[in-house]
C-alpha cells in the first residue's frame, strides 16, 4: 500500500463518520492517526457531546470485531479479560473469552471501574496479550482500546493512573457544536433514526494493517527527529513540571507525526505535523507541581510555553 492509497482509505473513513458527527472531523483525524499506531485513544469530555458515538463511527467504518463494555464499580476483572470455568459434561477446564478479545474495544466511562480493574487493561494495551492463570494468550490484530471518561462528573469514579494514562497514545475533547448551524444540522440528522443504524464499514481490519506498515515508512529527517526530542526533553526540565513525558510519549509523537503525513498524502513529516500532535499526545503524560497549580496553570498552558521556547529547524537551501 503506497502513501496515497493510507490518505484514500483516511479520507474514506473520515467521510463516512462525518455523516455521524457533524463539524468535528479534525477530532476524528487525530482518531485515526492513534489507530493507524495502533496506539490507544482517551475521548475526555462532558456528557452529550458525542463521545461514544464518535467511537462506534470509528469502529464501524473500520470493519472488524466490535466489543463495548459499560465501565461501573462492580465490573470484575474476568469481566474484561474472560474466566476459566470447569465444564461438568467434559470433566475439563474451558476458558471463555472476554470482550477485550476483538479489534476494537469500547471502554466507556472508563473511570468508572475500580483500580482493580483498570488494570485488567495495562497488559492488553501494552502487550496486545492476556494472561489468564498463567497462559498467556494474543489478541486478535489490530488491537484497539477507544476509552470515554467524563472529567465533570467525580463522584463514584477512580482517576485512572499515571501508567495507564501514559498507555493512550491521544487523549481528546470533542467540545460543543461549533455555531448555530451545527446545532441545526444534528436535530435534522437524528430527527427520524439514529445515522448509526445505516453506518456500514468502509475498510478492514487488514487494509488498516496495511496502512499502519506503510505509515512506519514515512521519512523523518535527522534534524526532525531532534526536534521531537529536545521538546520532550524540555517537558522534563520545566519548572512548572513534576513529572515529564516518558520515553512511551517519545516514540508515540513519532509515530503519531509519521502516520498524520501519510493520512494528508505526505511521504515525509514536517515540523508542523509533531507541534499539532504535540499537545494531544504529550499533555495527559505530563504532571505539574503543586504550585503551577495554586497558580492556575494549566498542562496546555505550559506545554504550550514549552514548544513556543525550541527552536524549529528550518530546510537548509
Amino acid at each position: 500500500m503506497a502513501v496515497s492509497e493510507v490518505a484514500e482509505l483516511a479520507t474514506r473513513i473520515l467521510d463516512n463518520v462525518d455523516r455521524i458527527i457533524i463539524g468535528k472531523r479534525t477530532v476524528a483525524e487525530r482518531m485515526l492517526v492513534a489507530l493507524l499506531c495502533e496506539r490507544h485513544v482517551l475521548v475526555e469530555d462532558i456528557p452529550g457531546v458525542g463521545k461514544t458515538t464518535l467511537a462506534r463511527a470509528i469502529a464501524r467504518s473500520i470493519g472488524g470485531e466490535f466489543r463495548r463494555i459499560q465501565f461501573t464499580p462492580d465490573l470484575l476483572p474476568s469481566d474484561v479479560s474472560g474466566i476459566s470455568y470447569y465444564n461438568q459434561k467434559t470433566g475439563e477446564f474451558n476458558f471463555r473469552h472476554g470482550p477485550v478479545f476483538s479489534n476494537i474495544l469500547l471502554a466507556d466511562e472508563i473511570n468508572r471501574a475500580t483500580p482493580r480493574t483498570q488494570s485488567a487493561l495495562l497488559e492488553a494495551m501494552e502487550e496486545r496479550t492476556v494472561t489468564i492463570e498463567g497462559d498467556t494468550m494474543p489478541l486478535p490484530r489490530p488491537f484497539l482500546v477507544l476509552a470515554t471518561e467524563n472529567p465533570v462528573e467525580l463522584e463514584g469514579t477512580f482517576p485512572l493512573p499515571e501508567a495507564q494514562m501514559d498507555r493512550f497514545l491521544i487523549r481528546l475533547r470533542i467540545g460543543y457544536p461549533e455555531d448555530e448551524d451545527a446545532e441545526l444540522a444534528i436535530m435534522e440528522r437524528y430527527r427520524q433514526q439514529h445515522p448509526l443504524e445505516d453506518l456500514t464499514p468502509v475498510s478492514s481490519p487488514e487494509d488498516l494493517l496495511a496502512a499502519m506498515r506503510q505509515c512506519r515508512e514515512v521519512f523523518v529527517d535527522t534534524e526532525l527527529r531532534r526536534y521531537l526530542a529536545r521538546i520532550v526533553r524540555a517537558t522534563r526540565q520545566a519548572d512548572a513540571v513534576s513529572l515529564g513525558v516518558s520515553p512511551r510519549g517519545t516514540l508515540g509523537l513519532f509515530l503519531a507525526s509519521q502516520a498524520l503525513a501519510a493520512v494528508r498524502g505526505r511521504e515525509y513529516v514536517l515540523p508542523d505535523d509533531i507541534r499539532e500532535l504535540a499537545g494531544p499526545v504529550m499533555e495527559h503524560r505530563i504532571l505539574l507541581n503543586p504550585e503551577a497549580r495554586l497558580r492556575g496553570r494549566t498542562g496546555s498552558d505550559v506545554l504550550q510555553e514549552i514548544i513556543e521556547s525550541v527552536e524549529v529547524p528550518v530546510e537548509q537551501l
